[in-house]
């Protein structure tokens, strides 16, 4: 994320070897980057993190549970920390960024919005439910990168543990398409442009559904003029440009 002088990353999901080859596609480089700001310690959201610090100089900012957690693996244990509070707004560079907390598996994950003039960005990637805080704080975004992890059926049929389709579906797993459809109808208005859905399951999903899914409720609620893309685990995305 880049305003004309400040670029962060929110999380660091992939290898340090494959976020410097995503960024040299969109021309960027990761020594140009002031920070990478945690949504929480799940290991698809940390894997480029080490790397990333002590190689480039990214700094790192999560808040006390997020790095508590992280400083459990002994090959991050001497990572250096900016800490943040949950709920509490903080600036880095021209960028204010407002965590607010989200309900997951996870010691104390949080969503972001992320504002520079009259532009704000919401992103909450992790989540097993919509709560009233986390429609507030999305509100009045002109993008979201909202999580759509699952279709219901396909998660129902597929061929894993029952303990482990519970956890996906309960109310700190994951968003189907769905409820991430219902949410983004719900925080939708005039101010919203683009959408991008993200954390699409490999084998509980398929990204025509969940373009599907999120397109027809938009356009049943008259909301038609919202543009919905999707993110994806092995290619770069749309570049939104405010």
């Amino acid at each position: 994320m880049c305003s004309e002088t400040t670029r962060i990353l929110i999380d660091a999901g992939l290898s340090g070897r494959e976020t410097v080859r995503r960024l040299d596609q969109i021309g960027e480089k990761p020594s140009d980057f002031q920070a990478i700001c945690l949504t929480h310690e799940h290991s698809d959201h940390i894997v480029g993190l080490g790397v990333l610090h002590s190689r480039f100089g990214v700094d790192l900012y999560a808040n006390s549970g997020t790095m508590e957690a992280i400083q459990r693996v002994p090959k991050m244990r001497r990572l250096k920390w900016h800490v943040f509070t949950t709920g509490s707004a903080f600036e880095i560079g021209d960028l204010i960024l407002e965590p607010f907390a989200v309900p997951h598996d996870a010691y104390e994950p949080v969503g972001f919005i992320v504002s520079s003039g009259d532009t704000r960005i919401g992103i909450v990637t992790d989540m097993g439910m919509c709560t009233h805080l986390i429609r507030e704080r999305l509100k009045s975004c002109q993008v979201l990168v909202v999580e759509s992890n699952h279709d219901e059926q396909l998660l129902l049929d597929a061929k894993r543990p029952w303990y482990l389709k519970q956890r996906i579906s309960g109310r700190h797993g994951h968003l189907s398409n769905k409820r991430a459809a219902e949410m983004i109808v719900d925080v939708a208005s005039s101010h919203l442009i683009c959408v991008f859905l993200s954390h699409l399951s490999l084998d509980c999903n398929s990204p025509d559904l969940a373009l599907k899914t999120t397109r027809n409720a938009l356009k049943l609620h008259g909301h038609q003029h919202v543009q919905v893309s999707l993110t994806y685990p092995d290619q770069i995305s749309e570049i939104w440009s405010g």
